[in-house]
């Protein structure tokens, strides 16, 4: 039976993504243009966006407030045909108000080359802890360029969660050892496709081929809720005690036991990189990871998939690109 229907049939119990009870915004109220907005093209409804890549440009859009806490959603799209080289990121970030102290939680689909599948990672940095680095990175059970599929980061000050539809695939707990490490400021909301042509695909080896542009990312079913902030405002966090309330009592902000054993399949499944074991950066593990035997197994290269533990080709975990090179151009 093939690995997909399986999975199909492991969550045929597990809810459906009306469960989630999300209100989606449309595009002129919930976000703006960020760089070469010449890319960006809205629906006729506005409910809708496509971030185009050419040879002239990448392009992104961000948030039109920043969130103190939150939960952060969209229905994509990824490009077709051939995409090495190419990164589609969805996250949340502060950097352009805390350039040297910054948080942020990226959710990054990197493009590959004809044949092979997307590929996609996220990361956790707070108070500018880029050089620490908490990566992973997985696989996908379908062809994210063929369908839309929902995508979600869930942001409390007690844990951080990531979804793909319904599916948990990671959760970070926030641990007193992490300190400044756990992202605590303000964030925007952010949407961009560019060249990563240097590292994105095969280590740098298989660049961008404009000889297939534009390449087309779609964002719909647009998602944020949270507390609206000030990033640069001295009030304590209580004045947003009620929203943090609120979001914290969503059934999605927590791990129940069915949602545990789906993402511990994916995780042994579709995960092929995770700083957790990764013994060379790291000879003592962070202080927020949590030991599973299994996955400590299939993650024992260096916090590789050892060969044969996975389908298809090893990718190659904690590579790390500079934030900036998403407002550049792809000249």
């Amino acid at each position: 039976m093939p690995s997909c229907l399986l999975f199909l049939l492991f969550i045929s119990g597990f809810p459906s993504s009306t469960a989630f009870n999300l209100t989606t915004l449309t595009f002129s109220r919930s976000f703006s243009p960020l760089f070469s907005d010449f890319n960006i093209k809205t629906s006729h409804h506005d409910k809708a966006v496509s971030l185009l890549l050419n040879r002239l440009s990448g392009s992104g859009i961000i948030s039109s407030d920043y969130y103190n806490y939150g939960f952060f959603s969209a229905s994509i799209k990824m490009p077709s045909r051939y995409t090495a080289g190419i990164v589609v990121a969805f996250y949340a970030s502060n950097v352009d108000t805390f350039e040297k102290n910054h948080d942020e939680l990226d959710i990054e689909f990197l493009g590959n080359v004809k044949g092979h599948a997307w590929r996609f990672q996220t990361n956790v940095y707070g108070n500018g802890s880029v050089s620490r680095g908490r990566e992973e990175r997985y696989r996908l059970w379908f062809d994210p360029s063929k369908v839309f599929h929902r995508y979600s980061i869930l942001w409390t000050p007690f844990n951080i969660i990531f979804y793909v539809d319904e599916i948990p695939i990671r959760h970070v707990g926030r641990h007193a050892g992490m300190q400044g490490d756990y992202p605590s400021k303000p964030m925007s909301v952010y949407a961009t496709i560019w060249d990563a042509s240097s590292w994105a695909t095969d280590g740098g080896k298989r660049k961008v081929d404009y000889r297939h542009e534009p390449f087309i990312a779609e964002f719909r079913d647009l998602v944020l809720q949270g507390c609206v902030v000030d990033p640069i405002d001295q009030l304590p966090s209580s004045n947003c005690t009620a929203e943090i309330a609120a979001l914290m009592a969503l059934d999605y902000s927590t791990i129940t036991a069915h949602r545990r054993k789906s993402m511990q399949w994916f995780r042994q499944k579709y995960m092929y990189y995770s700083y957790c074991y990764d013994n060379v950066r790291y000879p003592v593990p962070p202080p927020e990871c949590t030991d599973v035997p299994l996955e400590r197994e299939m993650l024992s290269n260096g916090g590789r998939r050892t060969e044969g533990k996975v389908s298809g080709r090893r990718g190659k975990g904690g590579e790390r690109r500079s934030k900036a090179a998403k407002h550049q151009t792809a000249r």
